[in-house]
């Protein structure tokens, strides 16, 4: 008897510890993400104020666009909908022309040598995603 109370009072508080983790989490606005970048990247690339200004404007569509694009998903999902091939084909289209522009957009902004360590610094980011959505995929898949 002592040891299902026990047993109980453990799961219990798992469960609860839990859900504290995933609701304690508050989102940044756009705003907040831009800035926080911006500062970032100045840091990285040693950005003047002009640059760190053109920055800031581009970041900041590209943060209230993924934002509505993300509430877009989300109510979606809601629904209980899931998008169809040819949607996904369209999401998967418009992400990719949005990279390529933002590409464009920031080899006028950075110099070269700038660039090119941008490049360097943003390849590693998609390594190290990458390597997360497949540790991620392994867990659920031994769950």
């Amino acid at each position: 008897m002592r040891k299902l109370i026990l047993a109980m009072v453990l799961v219990m508080s798992t469960l609860t510890f839990a859900q504290d983790r995933k609701q304690g989490r508050e989102k940044l606005t756009p705003e907040q993400q831009t800035e926080l970048q911006v500062k970032k990247m100045t840091l990285d690339l040693d950005l003047d104020s002009k640059q760190q200004a053109e920055l800031k404007t581009i970041l900041l569509e590209q943060a209230k666009k993924r934002e509505s694009k993300m509430a877009e998903m989300k109510a979606k999902k809601e629904k209980g909908e899931k998008p169809t091939a040819d949607e996904r084909f369209e999401m998967k289209n418009e992400m990719l022309d949005n990279q390529i522009e933002m590409k464009a957009k920031m080899k006028k902004i950075l110099k070269p040598e700038q660039y090119k360590k941008w490049e360097e610094i943003h390849n590693d980011k998609i390594e190290k995603g990458k390597e997360r959505m497949q540790k991620r995929g392994k867990q659920h898949r031994s769950n």
